[in-house]
């Protein structure tokens, strides 16, 4: 458990929410979410500065008129700034930039200006600035037609929309949670100055095409190959688009005079498999994943599954029995459990892509039917 006061600009944003995710999953009990209304009200603003270790300053316009996003970014910067000198803070402050820094547009300088003005207040201020160069950034929670093609396409392929690749740029791909670890590290180790992000380079065609293969994969009824890292954020975020609108999904049961038979698992990956029983009301789960793909499929008796997006207060609730077997695929970032209907023994089925490691579990507690915040 860390109480270092840590706020976090753009809270509800791509990069602020999967970084909220993971300082929550790093222990992390101090964390002031900001969002845009924060930027409204002075007060609000200073008062959340005020006394703070670090603050990652990811609230920005990307899409719009061009003057609008680059008067908006700076708007937005100066803020923060008049915030930081009246409560006399002397945080960390981690600015997320971009590439477009390179470029002579009208975003890019702006990224480029809200830079020059952080460093120099904590140059006067004497705190630690560090401006962050990311490049093209993706991961679930990205809006579509926004963010990133990659959430075009995923919604898109969830959606059974055709998908189109307009301009067949080279890409430079790093998840939204790579960022953030980053981020964070830059934090805990004192790294100050402009530190450059490194991201996977990929035509937006292949991105087109490698997300395809694992929907159709995927849809087929089989966990795709996760080779690797970027494999594994692609489908993580591919399947957060399919949620909750494909589930629970229902394998084919198959029956003849000797009694039933359905696939539970098929997967490229291996992993590890275990069966559980529950008594009556009891609760499994209660958890959620940074990087795991994890399966809950009822075998026997009734029950309910629980999923519920980090900091937020919707819980959806999916019925399930064992008479007609079904599964849920849970999402990363989302916290949920299984509970036995009352009056009823259920035996379940769990999966995950992984063999659990106790030195890195990837497993963090988190009620799913609680306060969300």
């Amino acid at each position: 458990m860390s109480s270092a006061k840590i706020v976090i600009t753009g809270a509800a944003g791509l990069l602020g929410w999967q970084m909220r995710c993971l300082l929550k999953a790093r222990g992390f009990t101090a964390v002031h979410a900001l969002d845009r209304a924060g930027f409204t009200d002075a007060a609000t603003l200073e008062s959340a500065v005020a006394g703070a270790q670090a603050v990652f300053h990811f609230a920005g316009m990307n899409r719009g008129p061009d003057d609008v996003v680059a008067s908006e970014n700076v708007s937005i910067t100066e803020r923060l700034i008049e915030a930081c000198r009246r409560s006399d803070s002397h945080a960390h402050v981690l600015f997320s930039s971009s590439t477009h820094i390179e470029r002579d547009t009208k975003y890019g300088a702006s990224k480029r200006r809200c830079a020059e003005m952080l460093q120099s207040w904590a140059a006067a201020a004497g705190a630690r600035f560090t401006n962050v160069v990311i490049p093209n950034v993706f991961g679930e929670g990205g809006k579509p037609f926004y963010n990133s093609v990659v959430a075009t396409f995923c919604h898109q392929l969830a959606q059974g929309d055709l998908c189109r690749v307009i301009d067949d740029a080279r890409l430079h791909l790093i998840h939204a949670l790579d960022v953030c670890e980053q981020m964070l590290a830059f934090f805990e180790g004192r790294q100050a100055g402009t530190l450059r992000l490194v991201g996977q380079p990929i035509l937006v065609s292949e991105v087109l095409q490698r997300l395809t293969a694992l929907h159709d994969t995927y849809r087929g009824g089989i966990v795709p190959a996760l080779p690797d890292r970027f494999t594994l954020a692609l489908f993580n975020t591919l399947r957060s688009y399919r949620f909750p609108r494909h589930y629970p999904v229902s394998p084919k049961l198959n029956t003849d005079p000797r009694g039933s038979l359905f696939e539970a698992v098929k997967s490229l990956n291996g992993g590890q498999t275990f069966i559980s029983t529950s008594h009556p009301g009891v609760l499994r789960g209660n958890h959620y994943h940074l990087r795991k793909v994890e399966r809950f499929l009822l075998i026997r008796g009734a029950a309910t599954i629980h999923v519920r997006r980090l900091f937020d207060d919707a819980v959806h609730a999916f019925k399930v029995t064992g008479d007609a077997p079904a599964c849920v695929d849970m999402p990363t970032m989302h916290t949920h459990d299984i509970v036995a209907d009352a009056g009823t023994e259920i035996m379940t089925l769990f999966w995950a892509n992984e063999i659990f490691d106790p030195q890195n579990p990837d497993t963090f507690p988190e009620p799913v039917v609680a306060a969300a915040r």
